[in-house]
């Protein structure tokens, strides 16, 4: 039988808050997200009181996992904090709030650095990178998916991890329907398509859920999918972000060892304002940025052969220049690769010998490069710089 939310709120009702008030009735719960065997939500708290809530969650948590039926529950504690309060940093989760914090050192120039501590890599998993985009629109998932397949074909033992919790593109674009499976009922086994590893919120939600959770949920997902996925021995992981620069970029810079970033981009002024915007917050968060992708570069008629620049030509190229990172190369606007993408069929897993396949496959070989060529070696954690 099938768990309701109903069964989840009866569970929760057991659990008393710091007042004495059974939890539903204490007013911090979120929206409850039960999906199949799998139940999410958040409780959102004053920043001054998360201490005293941290053991409500864990519990709220366990009484969760105790409902018949419940294979896997996430439970974050979003810590607010008022308006003009000195520590107003934005929400965090828990397990970054409660950690005592070593002074910040003073820096000239009106900066101060916040002390640097070792991230946590995942076991077994020798490399993580991430494929960025300053904006929606320019094609990254699909650059992604057919990236971390052009790296499979170089010999890799490969994953890809959907970082986009609002918008998960993973599902659509392998055509995966399945749920993952869950191990002793506490790490979730990723689903596998083309040699690939894969884990997405998608695989856990019905396709038209929104994700209406604040920021640090989405920090307390993506923490979980890298931490708590039984992801075994893989050469690299290929993390596909969200458009822009918020949370879940923040998180994954300073939260997981990253060997760098690829930035995709399309050829118009637009797109490059924003591609200048993620080049820099890598660099800022100092997280290498292994090149820049030209996506949609051009257009090639079927009919007559006849090339169109829709979207300009070369801006990505001339902007890689002058950022002075690498530029990784041009991908065409192409109805096979969008067709291809629609249909959960990539490209260079489903026509392997084809003109794109190839442009795929040299973008990986040049991003290995990179990563081999030691562009990440020796990285010290990034230090967060605020501005006085």
């Amino acid at each position: 039988m099938a768990v309701t939310k109903e069964q989840i709120v009866a569970a929760l009702a057991k659990v008393a808050s710091p007042g004495g008030a059974a939890l539903p009735e204490a007013k911090v719960l979120s929206d409850i997200v039960v999906s199949g065997d799998k139940v999410f939500f958040s409780i959102t708290v004053d920043a001054t009181a998360v201490q005293a809530w941290e053991p409500v969650r864990a519990a709220a948590e366990a009484a969760v996992r105790a409902v018949p039926g419940v294979k896997s529950a996430l439970v974050a504690l979003t810590a607010e904090r008022a308006a003009g309060s000195a520590a107003a940093r934005g929400p965090q989760p828990a397990h970054v709030a409660n950690q005592p914090r070593k002074p910040a050192a003073p820096a000239a120039h009106g900066h101060a650095h916040g002390a640097e501590r070792k991230k946590a890599g995942i076991p077994g998993v020798d490399a993580i990178i991430a494929v960025a985009s300053g904006k929606g629109g320019v094609g990254k998932s699909t650059t992604a998916v057919n990236l971390a397949l052009g790296l499979r074909d170089l010999g890799l033992k490969v994953g890809m991890l959907d970082a986009d919790i609002y918008g998960p593109s993973l599902p659509k674009l392998f055509a995966i329907k399945e749920r993952p499976e869950t191990i002793d009922g506490k790490r979730l086994k990723p689903i596998e398509r083309y040699g690939l590893k894969i884990m997405s919120i998608g695989f856990l939600i019905e396709e038209e859920t929104p994700m209406i959770w604040r920021g640090p949920m989405v920090m307390s997902a993506l923490t979980q999918m890298l931490h708590e996925v039984e992801w075994g021995k893989l050469d690299i992981i290929v993390v596909d972000m969200p458009p822009g620069t918020g949370d879940a970029q923040l998180t994954m810079a300073q939260q997981v060892p990253l060997k760098g970033a690829v930035i995709v981009s399309t050829p118009q002024d637009l797109a490059l304002i924003d591609a200048r915007r993620g080049v820099a917050m890598f660099k800022r968060v100092n997280v290498p940025v292994l090149g820049v992708v030209e996506n949609m570069s051009y257009f090639l008629c079927p009919e007559c052969g006849t090339r169109s620049d829709i979207f300009s030509h070369g801006g990505a190229r001339h902007e890689a220049e002058r950022l002075g990172v690498p530029f990784l190369g041009e991908v065409p606007l192409h109805m096979t690769i969008r067709e291809k993408s629609d249909s959960g069929l990539p490209v260079v897993a489903t026509e392997p010998d084809g003109p794109h396949a190839k442009i795929y496959r040299d973008i990986a070989a040049k991003v290995l490069e990179q990563i081999k060529g030691g562009a990440s070696s020796g990285r010290q954690a990034p230090k967060i710089v605020i501005e006085a």
